[in-house]
């Protein structure tokens, strides 16, 4: 395949939250490939540092920050030691989640207060921490990865559903408020995207061909597309779209 470069993003100072793997770590990469300034966080040391030493390796500027999202009081000190390295941040991509399966009738309060800030209640507060930088700049781009779980109806994790399906509607609400500062906030929704973590958990034989005939096209989503649609979305080719949906899903919806 070949791609396009962006010149709006060349220097830009990006943040990227769940970075160190699956599709956020293709977001990463592709940042850096533009010649982004990437921060990302993410609660896997590991995997996030071996990123970061890997993409900096090319000559890339990229700050890896330890994080557990879900602890909202260290989402704003994490975010401060990015900026050090990025500057002022132009993009933020909240993209954290984990789409664990559970059954509704196990689901207990505790359970369901940890999915919740497992995938959504870190967008609000990573927002919240980086939208003042971007109203001082006169602009920004704030991208939100949402699911078309919700919209197909699946079953077999609703709270992550649930979360899903909020992220359309605090994207819209921010678009609003931020929009004034040309500050644009968007949603992207993958489909079914091959990390290796879904290849690993769920992408059995049989689950696969009933995917790929619920798809109007033939071929299984790579995270990099996912990536190309969020680069799009943060540079100024796309300065006029916010407050939408960003479908990624190979017409399975």
């Amino acid at each position: 395949m070949r791609f396009a470069f962006y010149p709006s993003l060349d220097g830009t100072g990006v943040i990227v939250t769940g970075g160190a793997s699956g599709i956020g770590a293709d977001i990463v990469r592709a940042f850096a490939a533009q010649g982004a300034k990437v921060g990302f966080l993410d609660f896997d040391r590991e995997g996030g540092e071996a990123l970061a030493q890997e993409l900096s390796g090319t000559g890339a500027t990229v700050r890896f920050e330890f994080c557990d999202l879900r602890e909202v009081d260290t989402i704003r000190p994490a975010m401060e030691r990015l900026f050090a390295t990025i500057g002022t941040p132009g993009v933020l991509v909240n993209n954290a989640a984990r789409d664990d399966r559970h059954d509704w009738r196990d689901v207990t309060p505790a359970y369901y207060d940890e999915r919740i800030a497992t995938n959504i209640r870190h967008m609000f507060f990573a927002t919240q921490a980086v939208a003042p930088k971007m109203m001082e700049a006169g602009k920004g781009s704030i991208i939100n990865m949402g699911s078309n779980s919700w919209w197909e109806k699946s079953g077999g994790m609703p709270v992550y559903t649930t979360s899903k399906a909020a992220v359309h509607g605090m994207t819209r609400s921010f678009a609003r408020d931020l929009g004034p500062y040309r500050i644009r906030v968007n949603t992207v929704v993958p489909g079914w995207v091959m990390t290796p973590r879904q290849k690993e958990l769920w992408a059995t034989e049989e689950a696969l061909e009933k995917h790929r005939a619920n798809q109007c096209l033939p071929d299984l989503i790579d995270p990099v597309y996912l990536a190309r649609m969020v680069l799009f979305l943060a540079s100024d080719d796309a300065a006029m779209c916010t407050a939408n949906n960003y479908m990624v899903e190979a017409g399975s919806i």
